[in-house]
């Protein structure tokens, strides 16, 4: 009699068939396994060998194309145009000095020192230099516009600065201011406001002067001088203004000087005539 105990079924339900594998199989699987791991190694090696090489070449393409590009551009300079409104400024003869100044080609040219060369010419007030290409320069000129003449040779523009240009005939009606140089604006100030008080009594001041010691000086369109001072200069002209009205106005052919320093009033100094002269002799 055969006696099966449970434990033996339940091992004997677990038995399951081996499945038979074809060893052709199995080295065929290894073989792709090492051909796949080769590969990913070369091209691990190859890639970044292949990258760096191609940026060198991109690199030297760019670096030769930069280099022929700034040989083109920074060329010997060909051409100056010299442009802007003037009246006294003769071009030609600002580009003879700019193409003296050229001692170096188009991009290494100093145009701040060509800038500087520029505003030392007495008409030139402001000057734009630019480079051009192909192989240019530009330049722009603002000319001076003189509004006064400064003392017995110079010139001020509209901002007090003074220039020294060969002076012509056509500024001698120009008003004449003079004092320290470092006080143009100043006195330029005080003509305007002094002219615009003049006027107002049919005068017109042709010249101005402010002494070192801050006293000053007119003369008018009818030659007549005035000694203003420095102190209660405007309570003084004021009163001036009235005495010529009242007494001088008839007689201002004959009156050289006026001085108005007084408190009270003025003093006068008339021009000689003839007949002061043969009082005089007598």
């Amino acid at each position: 009699m055969t006696i099966s105990l449970p434990w033996s079924r339940k091992d004997q339900a677990r038995i399951e068939p081996l499945v038979e594998v074809d060893a052709n199989l199995l080295f065929e699987s290894t073989e792709v396994e090492v051909e796949a791991q080769v590969q990913q190694e070369s091209e691990w090696i190859w890639r970044p060998l292949f990258i760096l090489t191609l940026a060198g070449v991109v690199l030297a393409l760019w670096y030769a194309g930069i280099r022929e590009y700034v040989s083109w551009i920074d060329r010997q300079i060909g051409y100056v145009a010299v442009e802007g409104a003037t009246r006294h400024i003769d071009k030609s003869a600002v580009e003879q000095g700019v193409w003296r100044e050229i001692n170096a080609p188009l991009l290494d040219i100093d145009l701040q020192q060509l800038h500087e060369s520029l505003v030392t010419q007495p008409w030139i007030n402001e000057a734009s230099i630019k480079r051009s290409w192909p192989a240019a320069l530009e330049v722009e000129l603002t000319e001076e516009v003189p509004v006064a003449r400064w003392g017995g040779r110079g010139l001020l523009n509209h901002e007090g600065d003074i220039f020294w240009p060969e002076l012509k005939p056509e500024y001698a009606s120009l008003p004449r201011l003079n004092g320290p140089a470092h006080e143009t604006v100043r006195i330029m100030q005080q003509f305007h406001d002094l002219s615009q008080l003049f006027s107002r009594s049919g005068l017109r001041i042709i010249g101005l002067d402010l002494e070192a010691r801050g006293a000053w000086n007119i003369e008018l369109d009818n030659g007549i001088h005035i000694i203003a001072g420095r102190e209660e200069l405007m309570p003084r002209l004021r009163r001036f203004l009235d005495v010529y009205a009242a007494q001088l106005a008839d007689r201002a052919d004959q009156v050289v000087e006026v001085d108005i320093r007084y408190t009270n009033g003025v003093a006068v100094r008339w021009r000689e005539t003839s007949e002061n002269s043969a009082d005089k002799k007598k």
